[in-house]
């Protein structure tokens, strides 16, 4: 009888390799033009196609064929946005990257934070310019849409936390891992 580590390998064997490069690539590219850091982008998409979800410096380094100094810029950028954590190996000096459980819960669910202080900073801005000013409206606009995407972002969250529960998606452990 097969376990589910050998079979789980096996999948991984059978995998070709340039076609799982081009998928990390094709990624990192869409979300660069979402506005993310380039190197950034190819290491979070390298992540979320290994079946751990967790690769040390070294292995990304490789797997991206980029220097070490550029994984660490990055990853300082993805734990800095939450996207990634950092743990010790055990019995290592070498630390491991590890995507956060429901990263992109997580990564919106951080975004409410920045977009209240961005509000209550351009809320500011209005008092300083002058709400009846041109530049003080379109101020109030950007504070107001900030405030209706955060009203929204909360409901949507809990709606999808529901949706996903109606959904054959395998649960992770506390690590990552289905």
């Amino acid at each position: 009888m097969t376990s589910t580590s050998e079979t789980e390998q096996s999948m991984r064997d059978e995998r070709d390799a340039e076609e799982v490069s081009r998928f990390v690539e094709r990624f990192a590219s869409d979300m660069t033009e979402a506005g993310m850091q380039r190197m950034a982008s190819r290491v979070f998409a390298a992540l979320l196609a290994d079946d751990d979800g967790s690769m040390t410096s070294a292995e990304l380094a490789m797997a991206l064929q980029i220097s070490p100094a550029a994984v660490s810029g990055a990853v300082n950028y993805l734990t800095q946005v939450s996207m990634v954590g950092r743990e010790r190996d055990p019995g290592s000096r070498r630390d491991r990257y590890r995507l956060h459980n429901e990263v992109w819960y997580a990564t919106f669910a951080n975004r409410d934070r920045v977009l209240t202080r961005w509000e209550n900073t351009l809320k500011g801005g209005v008092r300083t310019l002058g709400e009846h000013t041109p530049a003080g409206a379109r101020l109030a606009e950007t504070a107001a849409f900030f405030e209706f995407l955060q009203s929204e972002l909360g409901g949507m969250m809990d709606r999808w936390r529901e949706h996903r529960k109606t959904l054959d998606l395998p649960v992770a452990d506390e690590r990552g891992r289905p």
